[in-house]
């Protein structure tokens, strides 16, 4: 067992507000229908191999510690693992739809907060999955080490011998369930204990080397008053979003899918000198630019959000690794090369930002806060923020689960209170954007898809 990191708690907190959740959506094409057998089995593998997937939640009373990961042995796969079909006729427009409303019913919290749903009924004999977890189980990086258990790189591999049909949750060591309310709180209370300790030793640490260095307390003033300035903006916001049309925010739900071919974007970024990531928010931010053009109410800058993953090298490990930064991107000028001169160069100073180091310490003191007082901090720095991306590294190559082959995948990512968040996965030759928004703020999507393939489009020439 092991107990939530506060970042994870702060999302689990905020799931209070419907406005707040984290969760995501992952909508994955299949070409035609899996065995569905083989299905269960690799979800059954994820069970065994993915830390937290087949857990369930135990918060601590009164709020003294951050919730536990239980195993959850009476797991229930038909629950998790559903079918439907689309409504007629079966297009990208109605399964998008249909993602929508599933994405908008809440976890039940007595259970593993994921649910995968098969849906039927798509044009050309295709089949979605839609894999829908919530963020304190995993970031995307993470996700993607769950979708790794769960695809094969061809139809039908020779090694994968004969597998269950179901998933049958392994037995707990002990039949009998001593989880009890006294458990819980005595273990709430030692984890507080040996938290304040850790605290205090390192609090009389920093106090002795204060005293026997006292020299380096001009530098140590000067690291506070930085990460004071970074703190302020990064998490602590003041000033209002830029966007007057993203004003309006809602509970509303709108899905779309946007695809650009990755060599040629490869290619392009590094022609103009920048990465992958610096070519991907240009595009989006040029296509915002556009949007509020067409729209008559033109902006220079907008905040975005933009989760940066902190784990070491090539490491994919689940959970989450990430810290949020904030960062006003420029939607102009037009001229694609001036732009992505100047995006490059705001992204650039990000990891920089001391505040990302403090983020973990930060997260603890803010759910130490009030539920009421936290929702409603959340609710204020969410409103500051125009938009939201995440750039995630899919396959170059094509993946199979149960023996279908996998066309696309369109990640959904969480709004959190945001009127628009754009993921993007690279995968097959493409880079496959889910677009999230919020109707009540973008009113006019087909113009927004416009406005992308626009700005991607002279992106793409620019570095051609």
């Amino acid at each position: 067992m092991r107990r939530m990191s506060d970042a994870e708690f702060l999302m689990w907190t905020l799931d209070a507000d419907p406005g707040l959740r984290s969760d995501f959506v992952n909508v994955t094409v299949l070409e035609s229908a899996p065995d569905e057998d083989r299905l269960r089995a690799k979800i059954g593998a994820a069970l065994r191999d993915v830390p937290h997937f087949a857990d369930r939640v135990i918060p601590a009373p009164l709020r003294l510690a951050p919730p536990e990961w239980h195993p959850q042995h009476d797991l229930d796969l038909d629950y998790h693992l559903r079918k439907m079909a689309v409504p007629a006729p079966g297009g990208m427009r109605e399964l998008l739809d249909l993602t929508a409303v599933l994405a908008a019913t809440p976890f039940d919290r007595s259970r593993p907060l994921w649910e995968f749903t098969l849906v039927e009924g798509l044009r050309d004999g295709r089949v979605a999955l839609l894999e829908k977890v919530h963020h304190a189980v995993t970031d995307g990086v993470g996700a993607l080490r769950l979708s790794l258990s769960m695809v094969d790189f061809e139809p039908d591999p020779a090694d994968r011998g004969i597998e269950p049909a179901s998933y049958e949750p392994p037995a707990p060591d002990d039949p009998v369930d001593r989880t009890t309310a006294l458990d819980v709180v005595t273990g709430a209370l030692g984890f507080v204990l040996r938290r304040q300790g850790r605290m205090a030793r390192r609090a009389i640490s920093a106090t002795t080397n204060a005293l026997l260095h006292p020299q380096a307390a001009p530098a140590r003033a000067a690291d506070a008053a930085a990460l004071l300035a970074s703190v302020r903006r990064q998490l602590l916001i003041t000033d209002s979003a830029r966007s007057p049309l993203f004003a309006p925010r809602s509970l509303g739900r709108r899905y779309e899918t946007f695809t650009v071919p990755f060599e040629p974007a490869k290619n392009a970024a590094k022609a103009l000198g920048g990465t992958l990531n610096d070519f991907y928010v240009t595009g989006i931010a040029g296509a915002l630019g556009l949007y509020h053009q067409h729209l008559g109410a033109p902006v220079d800058e907008l905040r975005m959000a933009m989760p940066v993953n902190v784990r070491e090298g090539t490491n994919t490990s689940p959970g989450n690794a990430f810290v949020p930064t904030r960062v006003l991107v420029p939607v102009i000028p037009k001229d694609p090369v001036e732009r992505f001169a100047a995006v490059r160069s705001r992204l650039a100073g990000l990891r920089h930002e001391p505040a990302l180091g403090a983020a973990g310490g930060l997260s603890g003191i803010m759910t130490a806060l009030p539920p009421p007082v936290l929702l409603s901090l959340a609710r204020v720095q969410s409103a500051t923020i125009d938009f939201a991306t995440s750039n995630l590294r899919g396959s170059p190559v094509d993946l199979y689960t149960g023996g279908a082959r996998i066309e696309a995948n369109y990640p959904m990512g969480p709004r959190e209170g945001v009127p628009l968040n754009i993921t993007m996965l690279s995968y097959r030759g493409e880079l496959q954007m889910g677009v999230h928004l919020d109707p009540a703020a973008i009113t006019d999507s087909g113009a927004l898809l416009d406005a992308m393939r626009e700005s991607f489009d002279a992106l793409l020439a620019a570095g051609a």
